[in-house]
């Protein structure tokens, strides 16, 4: 347990301080989730966490959908964590008088159906046989996994979301949010994200789970908890994390340097003599430390199905339907979900009439830059989430 002294110097750091994962049960036979690939699954066990307070009309909640190897973990500390420990992966953007302003909005983030850290998944335990379900787990799409938001928010007692932010898969899900249940959101933010993965980006994902596959501890999905491909699952993660990146951010922090020597040792065998090489490999190892390779392979093969346009007929078709305020945002340095993307979804909501802002954010930091420019989302994100709950509020009113 944490001292007094470290309780305040955690929370002079974080906005939201300590903060609990919860769990909620959904889904539950007879009423299990019948999935878009075919089949059911249920019981469904959902990890979230959640941020401020909920106001009496529960008119303030804003859903935070996480990118493909995030968690409910978006703010604050667990107290159990030792002094070395990080926060939440976006608690700049989260607590009060920030974007998403704790003294104002309930903030609520949840593990994605398929994930492992807390959601059901591939390792979680099979009620039909009580062991893991491995790859006997069905087959999963973002419109699945959406599903099982909306269900948590309607368990949360909560009818409307004020807004519903993400970026990269996060931005898929609050796409097909907005077309799955239009009526449920008022406000959409979509970061760094498109309607469909790209080629280039399914091809990167198709080589990152043939490295999991043909590492020999992956046994055909069969490794038990804690073993398993962690040569393949870490080279996945190396070759994904390239993708992350930008030709500036990786010449900026790396460049040609060498790890430890002044010169070359011109020889095969040393694998991390350039400081980039160091740090890719330090990146897969702290990966496998975290993450499931069975929930990567479903949730990168759900990622490369997703296809806003060909589910409804065309993105006009699928957004038209909905009357929520859009925020579209890409950056110039992203070459994994481009700006050209983002301007499709643009063209599209304009041409059925929705209201939508669009910006193209200048960063060095290629598609990770929506985890590192914290400020450039400050800007963006708080006059349109002032805007939304200004208008609501006044909705309100007029009703009273």
């Amino acid at each position: 347990m944490a001292t007094q002294q470290e309780i305040s110097e955690i929370r002079q750091h974080s906005g939201v301080g300590f903060v609990q994962t919860q769990l909620a049960t959904l889904f539950e036979p007879p009423h299990s989730l019948k999935l878009a690939g075919g089949g059911e699954l249920g019981p469904i066990q959902v990890a979230y966490e959640t941020y401020g307070e909920l106001t009496p009309a529960k008119d303030n909640a804003i859903f935070i959908c996480h990118a493909l190897t995030g968690d409910a973990h978006a703010a604050g500390y667990y107290e159990q964590d030792d002094e070395k420990a990080k926060p939440g992966w976006w608690d700049d953007l989260i607590g009060p008088g920030r974007a998403l302003d704790t003294n104002k909005y309930f903030v609520i983030c949840a593990n994605v159906l398929g994930g492992c850290q807390g959601t059901t998944g591939p390792e979680s335990k099979n009620p039909e046989t009580d062991h893991s379900y491995r790859l006997d787990f069905p087959f999963i799409t973002v419109g699945d996994i959406v599903e099982v938001h909306s269900a948590l928010t309607k368990h949360l007692g909560i009818d409307q979301l004020l807004a519903v932010i993400g970026g990269s898969l996060g931005g898929m899900q609050v796409l097909d949010w907005a077309a799955r249940f239009p009526d449920q959101i008022r406000g959409a933010i979509c970061l760094a994200t498109a309607a469909q993965l790209s080629a280039q980006g399914i091809a990167f994902n198709a080589v990152g789970r043939r490295a999991i596959k043909t590492d020999p501890e992956y046994k055909e999905g069969k490794y038990e908890k804690g073993a398993g491909p962690r040569y393949g699952l870490a080279l996945a993660r190396m070759i994904a994390h390239i993708t992350y990146l930008s030709d500036q951010s990786i010449e900026m922090k790396f460049g040609r340097r060498l790890q430890d020597q002044d010169t070359f040792q011109y020889e095969m065998l040393p694998e991390v003599e350039f400081q980039v090489e160091s740090y890719l490999h330090y990146q897969g190892k702290r990966f496998v430390e975290r993450f499931d390779a069975n929930s990567y392979l479903y949730l990168t093969k759900a990622m490369d199905y997703f296809d806003l346009a060909s589910q409804y007929g065309s993105l006009t078709k699928a957004l038209g339907k909905t009357d929520a305020r859009f925020l579209i945002a890409s950056y110039d340095s992203d070459w994994l979900f481009t700006t050209t993307q983002s301007k499709e979804l643009v063209r599209a909501l304009i041409e059925c009439g929705k209201h939508v802002s669009f910006i193209e954010l200048k960063s060095p930091f290629g598609h990770d830059s929506f985890l590192i420019e914290i400020k450039q989302l400050q800007k963006m994100i708080t006059p349109f989430l002032e805007q939304a709950y200004q208008t609501r509020l006044a909705e309100s009113a007029k009703k009273s």
